[in-house]
């Protein structure tokens, strides 16, 4: 049998219309074997315990990001905190001038700096 006919019969065997019971009379008949030697579900089980590869369930999968959402918050609160702490120490007062950087200028001034005439 040619591997191309193996493969088209494969192929075939996919489709949902087909009859799983006749592809695999069909495969059967041009030589195809399904029996495996003995232990060979047990060695396929321990690589694949062996690789890591373990299916997470939905609740796990949640709560793994949800520990990496508040670790991620907390740190942004953190940064959000220290920056406030140094405009008071550098500015001495939280007003609207002092988070924005500006300190003893006009509203001209900042006007020209940004449109450059």
């Amino acid at each position: 049998m040619e591997s191309s006919e193996l493969k088209k019969l494969i192929i075939n065997s996919l489709d949902n219309d087909t009859d799983p019971a006749e592809s695999c009379k069909r495969l059967q008949d041009k030589g195809v074997s399904f029996s495996f030697s003995n232990g060979f579900t047990d060695r396929v089980l321990d690589a694949l315990a062996a690789s890591g590869l373990v299916a997470m369930n939905k609740n796990e999968i949640e709560d793994s990001i949800r520990i990496i959402f508040y670790r991620i918050a907390i740190g942004g609160i953190a940064a959000i905190l220290i920056l406030f702490v140094s405009i008071m120490l550098s500015e001495g007062s939280f007003s609207l001038n002092s988070l924005l950087g500006l300190s003893n200028t006009y509203d001209e001034s900042i006007i020209s700096l940004l449109t450059g005439k």
